[in-house]
């Protein structure tokens, strides 16, 4: 015999929850704080990566964007193709490259691993999936062109694609 009380079944279905894991690189534990990236000498204080003198007491800890490069497995990439940026390719890349200074100096995490050649444009991967959409429409408001944005929810990656 089953008793309802309410919203809640005594005697139903038991729940199988499982959790969600969206970034691989996020610390599974709490990191020490103060620590220092040993790479790059970010420090993490607070719950937050910061560009700042490390106190000599701090722990080493290796940041998630150091462990991204080391692993090469990028977060996301701006595919860069056309005409357009076949012909003005070093002012483009020197906008991108002033993408990542600007968000570099208060998001230690957001950097380009790799900026390589690949067919008649380039690829652009980085640590972070937020870079590479800032990037994106940089270019796009620069620009003008085509921009398009894909998201692979189970490897945790996004694409972008400007081409003009």
């Amino acid at each position: 015999m089953k008793t309802d009380r309410g919203s809640f079944r005594i005697g139903g279905h038991k729940q199988l929850l499982q959790e969600v894991r969206h970034d691989a690189y996020k610390p599974r534990r709490k990191i020490p704080s103060p620590a220092r990236c040993p790479d790059c000498g970010a420090v993490y204080r607070r719950g937050r990566w910061r560009w700042e003198a490390a106190p000599r007491a701090a722990a080493a800890a290796r940041c998630p964007a150091c462990l991204r490069i080391r692993d090469r497995l990028p977060a996301a990439s701006v595919g860069l193709t056309g005409r357009f940026f076949a012909s003005h390719r070093d002012e483009i890349l020197g906008r991108v490259r002033s993408c990542e200074q600007a968000e570099r100096q208060t998001h230690p995490m957001q950097r380009i691993m790799a900026i390589a050649a690949s067919g008649a444009g380039m690829r652009i991967t980085t640590t972070d999936a937020h870079l590479a959409r800032r990037i994106g429409d940089a270019l796009y408001h620069a620009y003008k062109g085509e921009l398009e944005y894909r998201y692979n929810k189970e490897d945790n990656q996004l694409r972008v694609t400007w081409r003009r």
